[in-house]
This record gives C-alpha cells, sequence and structure tokens, in this order.
C-alpha cells in the first residue's frame, strides 16, 4: 500500500525568505510555516509535518513554478549529509540575506532602529574554503529509499558526515566540495582500505570499533595534517592504517594518531601521537604565521579570517601608544594582528592548550608586546588585574556562540575603554549584548563577513564607541 503524506497539503504557496539552517519561512494562513529545501520566490505545494506552538515546519511536495535566486546545486550529497544547506539559492542572494539578519538582529535584539550596517563581504572561493573537516566512522550508513525498498546486501559501513539528527547514522561521502585536495582523496583510500582489510567502524551503541574519526587539516602553505581517531583498536591495526597512509600520501607535513575509548569525540584530554612528520603544520596570513597543532583552534576559511583580522584591526584604527584586552583570545591571532599596530596587547583565554599556542606563535612571530593569560573572563578580569595593567583604551572581544556573559559586560561597562570592537560568530547574541552596553556605547559600524558560502552562518564586527 502507499504511503500517504502527512496532511495537510497547502497548494501554490509563494515561498518567503531564507532562514537559519535549511529553511525558508512563509506565511499561511496567519501562521508562520518553515518549509525545508525551498527558494526564497519559489511557488510549491507544500505539506505540514510538524506543529509547534506558534509555527509549523513542511516539507516540499511539488515545485510549480522555481524561484528566480534557484540554482542547481552542485554536490550530490546536497539535501542528505546536511551541510551547504543554501547550494540551491545564487551566491548573490545569500549574502543580501546574510546581510538582512545581521540587520535584524540589530534592529530587534539590539533595539537600534537604523543600524549601520555595511555591505557584507563576499568569499573566494565559495567552494574548497575550508581547511579543517572531521569525517566519522559508522556501521550505520544513512540509506538511501532506493536501497531499503532494493533488498540487497548492503555494506552498512560508512565514513562520512553525521546525518543531521541522527547520532550514529552517518552519510557515505563521495566527493566533498568543503576541502580541496588532496581531502577527497585520503578519505576515499581510508575507506578503501579499511574495508578491504576488514577493520570495524566505529558502533556507537556499542562504543566498539577500531576506526572512529578522520581529521584533515589543510593550510594555504600547502601543508597537510591528518589525525586518525582509532577506538578500540588493535597495535596491529593502528600500524596498518597508518603506514597506508604514510606510504599513499608521502606529501603530508604531519601524520598523527589518537587512540580514544571515551564515549565521544573529543581529545582534547588525550594524548595525541605523532606518527610521521611534524606534529604541526604552518598557516601564513598577512605576514604572520602560526603553527597549528592537532588540537588548535584556528579560523576554517583561512582566505576569509584575512579579511575578519584585517576588518577588526582596522576598526581599531590603532594609533601605536593603545593598550589593547583581547578577550577570548583563543590562540591569539587577532592579538597579533594588532600587536604591530598597538603598544600592547594581552590576551585572556579559559583554554590552556590556546594560550600556549598563543604564546608559541607571538614568539614565532617575533611580537615582544603582547601578553597572555589563562582563565574564565568573567573571574580573571578584575580590578586587582587591571590594576596590574592600567584601564586600556580598546577592548577586542572575540566570544562563543553564546555571547559575553552577563558580568564579562558589566566589567566592560567599569572600564570604560574608548572602543570595543566586537566580533561574533552569533549576530543574535551580539546584538544582545550590543543593547546592554548601550547605557555606554554607541554602535558605529557594523560589517558583515561570509566565513561559509552555502550556509546560514554569518560573522559580524561591530565597532562601539563610548558616549561622550
Amino acid at each position: 500500500m502507499k504511503k500517504q503524506l502527512p496532511q495537510p497539503i497547502i497548494p501554490q504557496v509563494l515561498i518567503g525568505d531564507l532562514a537559519e539552517g535549511n529553511y525558508c519561512v512563509t506565511r499561511v494562513n496567519n501562521q508562520v510555516v518553515f518549509v525545508e529545501n525551498a527558494a526564497p520566490g519559489d511557488i510549491m505545494d507544500i505539506h505540514i509535518i510538524k506543529k509547534k506552538r506558534g509555527y509549523a515546519i513542511a516539507a516540499p511536495l511539488h515545485l510549480h513554478t522555481p524561484s528566480p535566486v534557484r540554482t542547481t546545486p552542485f554536490c550530490s550529497h546536497f539535501g542528505v549529509c546536511g551541510g551547504c544547506q543554501w547550494q540551491h539559492v545564487s551566491y548573490p542572494a545569500q549574502l543580501a540575506t546574510k546581510e538582512q539578519m545581521v540587520k535584524d538582529k540589530l534592529i530587534h535584539l539590539g533595539h537600534i532602529n537604523n543600524p549601520p550596517v555595511a555591505q557584507i563581504l563576499a568569499a573566494d572561493p565559495i567552494q574548497y574554503y575550508r581547511n579543517k573537516l572531521e569525517y566519522t566512522f559508522s556501521t550505520k550508513r544513512w540509506l538511501t529509499k532506493e536501497e531499503i525498498q532494493g533488498h540487497q546486501p548492503l555494506d552498512r559501513q560508512a565514513l562520512g558526515f553525521h546525518k543531521p539528527g541522527y547520532f550514529d547514522k552517518v552519510v557515505e561521502i563521495q566527493h566533498c566540495y568543503l576541502q580541496g585536495d588532496p581531502s577527497n582523496a585520503i578519505r576515499l583510500a581510508v575507506g578503501q582500505f579499511a574495508r578491504e582489510q576488514g577493520m570495524s567502524f566505529y558502533d556507537f551503541h556499542t562504543h566498539q570499533g577500531a576506526l572512529r574519526n578522520l581529521i584533515i587539516r589543510t593550510a594555504s602553505t600547502g601543508e597537510v595534517m591528518v589525525i586518525v581517531q582509532f577506538g578500540t583498536a588493535q597495535e596491529a591495526e593502528v600500524e596498518q592504517m597508518m603506514q597506508l597512509i604514510h606510504t599513499q600520501f608521502p606529501q603530508l607535513t604531519s601524520l598523527q594518531y589518537v587512540i580514544n575509548t571515551k564515549f565521544n569525540e573529543t581529545f582534547y584530554d588525550l594524548p595525541v601521537h605523532c606518527y610521521a612528520g611534524k606534529p604541526f603544520i604552518t598557516e601564513v596570513i598577512d605576514g604572520l604565521q602560526w603553527q597549528i597543532g592537532p588540537k588548535s583552534f584556528f579560523q576554517t576559511n583561512s582566505k576569509q579570517a584575512s579579511v575578519l583580522y584585517r576588518t577588526a584591526t582596522n576598526l581599531a584604527d590603532l594609533q601605536g601608544h593603545e593598550l589593547v584586552f583581547d578577550l577570548y583570545t583563543g590562540v591569539g591571532t587577532i592579538a597579533h594582528y594588532l600587536a604591530r599596530k598597538a603598544r600592547q596587547v594581552v590576551g585572556i583565554e579559559m583554554v590552556e592548550g590556546a594560550i600556549q599556542d598563543a604564546k608559541t606563535n607571538a614568539a614565532l612571530n617575533h611580537l615582544n608586546n603582547v601578553s597572555f593569560y589563562v582563565g574564565d573572563m568573567k573571574d580573571i578580569l578584575q580590578a586587582a588585574y587591571v590594576a596590574a595593567w592600567g584601564k586600556p583604551q580598546v577592548v577586542v572581544t572575540d566570544p562563543p556562540r553564546a555571547g559575553m556573559h552577563a558580568d564579562v559586560i558589566q566589567q566592560l561597562l567599569e572600564l570604560e575603554p574608548e572602543k570595543i570592537v566586537y566580533v561574533s560568530c552569533n549576530p543574535a547574541t551580539q546584538a544582545r549584548d550590543i543593547a546592554l552596553l548601550a547605557a555606554k556605547y554607541q554602535l558605529i559600524q557594523a560589517q558583515p563577513i561570509d566565513m561559509f558560502p552555502h550556509t546560514s552562518h554569518v560573522e559580524n564586527v561591530a565597532l562601539l564607541v563610548r558616549k561622550e
């Protein structure tokens, strides 16, 4: 019997704007409806698949008239793997949407009527732009409807990306357009060899399996790092796989592995073993260089990272006499940029490993006017710390997606720096924080930057100046 589609079906719906994730938003009979995998301006039949309080979620049923901004996705995995969710929308339309998203957040959450948002800075290239990808081994490959209905013996092992919404199911990836050569070749070779040798893939239910995770990091210098994360592998299996990669890809700068028998894939608390080459790769941007290790955080789009760091530096407009506090400094990338124009830069970060990287890279770049400290921002940014350094003229802050803690915002209001340059990967929490700073600070400029084409993510750099 043919499976009945969920009801109700709504015909001839004009689709509205792009929203976050893989949705467009529209309104039907005074109800907000988020439609999956639609393009703004499409006219299509949709069917409601889920109702929530105040809105509904729908899936496309039949496309009557395609939108002028609809385009053909370039990846065969589009709509399945969960990445690059806006491939079906032209890039200019993506940019316009992201710029409007920043404006909307500043209006509705920042309470700024006419926010000074500059034209978004586009990415180039918009394919093969990532310098880091993580692939997962799984015993539960995501199957297509045709495979499920085919009643043929199936290889259920997979090496690829987690299917959104499923912790154990992984989409087997044939070619990924996110990372350039030799990323695809390495993944395919590793997957083929593992199957030929009968090596076990990870089972997320039993937490058993020799092969768990494959991480590939690249740099604009051409250097490449590969990290294989093993689960319950035998020593011979580890040697077998590492030797295969080393032999087939002798050009690798760094080949490393981790033994992880925990219930999660994070390995920041585990030792990493360097099998061949150096324990790091080197990235060079705008004359500065960074050693990137297996646990290092670094912006995953190196070319746009240059745009981001130059934007933050330009908005800071340093004259050479300033003391700058760089909050949530990470591995110190922005701090290193600022140090070339400031009297002194002080970076603060709660991850000890990141601070070690920041210090190493400061020495590598011969920067003697930058210091780094480990600690939780709300705890370390206290009177004693400020007394030791003095009050900064400029504060640069680049918090995680959750934004700044309320205590940190209060401390900034008490510090009263002349300028705050706020770098954010989440314009919503940034706008919220800007509203909290509005008692003493005015937003002068917001500069959106597209770091991740074909996704809803947008970076924004805001300049706040103290009110007189």
